[in-house]
């Protein structure tokens, strides 16, 4: 189908003034740093998380560590994109990096797995601003044809982050010194500094006109993301699923969600404006993002934990072993942000990269005991390869699809679905890790005595190495396989993934600040 160019109206205001690209640069530097605060987060507490659970016995409530964050992160994130439009970005940005850093704090000192969940959950809600207005920002200073130019710095942050982050995480972690809770510790002075150069080089328009938070619609769209989460954290682990609490969690979520889309109808400035989803494209990027968010952290959380639970490595070899998946993401994201600013197109790369996670999550289903480390590293490859075609796409794609009123919140939104997706993953697989456990365990190890070895694994890991050499083989064996089951339950989200990438259509890269008529954009159907 050919393309029919969209209709524009040339927007007008200091936000819309083309800057060049020195001028761009010097915010890109202060951009970066806030970035490399959110990315190197990620990757630094993924590593030392097996340590953590096992320090603090509560094996059981692994995923809880990452979901808490997760979800606070998700609910947070559309009130910092429609804020930033509403009231000017710089003031929301600097303040979600200082909640960031307070949860960062708190969660060094915690003591328990309970207190390091809900320190977590304060983390996540400075983390929510952080990825959403870093990407907001950039689509107020660079047009969407041009930006592939400038994607290559944050991928070299995001490269950084992954090779550092693994690293810190397991010195930290093996440290007799240092020990775990630095991983938190040593956000303070990346964020202090990231605070200084955002205060003196980022410049950015106020709006001054009068606006209402829809606090309302936010407080439901909470509620359903909470229930949601809690009965997929809870369902067939703490409670059965077919239980009055599991059931009502859902029941909850579901009229929780229904009464949050009757609210954005009614509000006057609705979080998350549902005229966008008359957008097709806009519609897509967010249910493609939801499931990579899923499929992508379902892999990232559990490779570590497979490498140092199964194959006993240290928290620094096993963050080692994760540098194919982070080559994999850095070359594939630079390499389809230079073609993208050149050639002017992006649909491609979505639907490559989907077929890329899809073989590499299969591939993964075949893991082992004794698996090479060399075949796992050519795994770990692809699968980073497939995520880093598409997750830069999407936020290019959407915001180049929506009008300049409507950035921030769109960017908020796939950033949005992403953490939901992304909590998901966490939820589901790990109570499929925890079931397939339990069931693998009890095959080999039948009574009472594979019983009790189920529930002290599930408590403090550290109980496998105390196993006699017989028992513990069996384990590691019964290990192995259920995470086996996780990557092969992933398979499924992959395969929707490509599915829905392929409904992808493609609007012209603009080359300036403009509007876009949401409502006349057609796309080409080709790749």
């Amino acid at each position: 189908m050919a393309v029919k160019v969209p209709k524009t109206a040339v927007a007008v205001g200091a936000e819309t003034q083309e800057r060049s690209h020195g001028e761009i640069m010097v915010v890109i530097s202060a951009l970066m740093l806030a970035m490399l605060l959110a990315a190197l987060d990620q990757t630094i507490v993924s590593t030392a998380l097996p340590r953590i659970a096992s320090d603090l016995h509560g094996l059981s409530k692994y995923s809880w560590v990452a979901t808490s964050y997760l979800l606070t992160s998700a609910v947070a994130t559309p009130l910092y994109g429609k804020i930033s439009d509403m009231f000017g970005r710089k003031k929301i940005f600097q303040s979600a990096i200082v909640i960031f850093l307070i949860g960062s704090m708190l969660c060094g000192l915690s003591q328990t797995m309970n207190q390091l969940i809900f320190f977590r959950g304060l983390q996540g809600i400075g983390a929510g601003g952080l990825m959403t207005l870093v990407f907001a920002i950039i689509g107020d200073l660079v047009p969407p044809r041009e930006r592939g130019k400038y994607q290559g710095y944050f991928g070299a942050v995001f490269a950084a982050s992954s090779v550092i982050g693994p690293l810190l995480g397991g010195l930290f972690t093996d440290s007799a010194t240092l020990g775990w809770r630095w991983v938190f510790y040593i956000n303070l002075p990346i964020g202090a500094l990231a605070l200084f150069a955002i205060a003196t080089r980022l410049h950015l328009p106020v709006h001054k006109t009068p606006h209402k938070v829809d606090y309302a619609g936010a407080g439901l769209l909470a509620i359903s993301v909470v229930s949601l989460l809690l009965a997929t954290v809870w369902g067939g682990v703490e409670y059965p699923w077919a239980s009055g609490t599991i059931i009502g969690l859902f029941i909850a979520s579901l009229v929780g969600g229904l009464l949050f889309l009757w609210r954005e109808t009614k509000a006057r400035e609705p979080i998350i404006p549902l005229r966008l989803f008359r957008n097709e494209i806009f519609s897509v990027t967010t249910l493609l993002s939801l499931l990579v968010g899923i499929v992508m952290f379902g892999a990232i959380i559990f490779l570590p934990q497979y490498q140092q639970l199964v194959r006993g490595d240290s928290a620094t070899k096993s963050g080692l072993m994760l540098l194919p998946l982070v080559l994999g993401i850095m070359s594939a994201s630079l390499t389809s942000g230079r073609i993208i600013s050149k050639i002017g197109r992006y649909r491609f790369f979505p639907i490559s990269g989907t077929l890329f996670v899809i073989t590499g999550i299969y591939l993964f289903s075949h893991i082992g005991v004794n698996t090479n480390r060399v075949i796992l590293g050519v795994w770990m490859y692809i699968l980073g390869a497939g995520i880093g075609q598409i997750m830069p796409v999407l936020t290019l794609a959407v915001q180049n699809a929506v009008e300049r009123r409507d950035l921030g919140t769109a960017t908020s939104s796939v950033v949005f679905f992403r953490s939901i997706g992304s909590a998901l993953g966490a939820a589901i697989f790990g109570a499929i890790l925890l079931n397939r456990l339990t069931v693998h365990i009890s095959q080999t190890i039948p009574g009472a005595a594979g019983a009790a070895a189920a529930k002290g694994l599930k408590s403090s890991a550290a109980s496998l190495h105390n196993l006699p050499p017989a028992v513990q083989h069996t384990v590691l064996a019964a290990f192995a396989r259920s995470f086996h089951d996780v990557f092969l339950a992933g398979i499924p989200f992959a395969v929707l993934a490509f599915l829905v990438a392929l409904f992808l259509k493609e609007a012209p890269l603009r080359t300036s600040h403009e509007h876009v008529e949401v409502e006349t954009l057609e796309t080409t159907g080709h790749m």
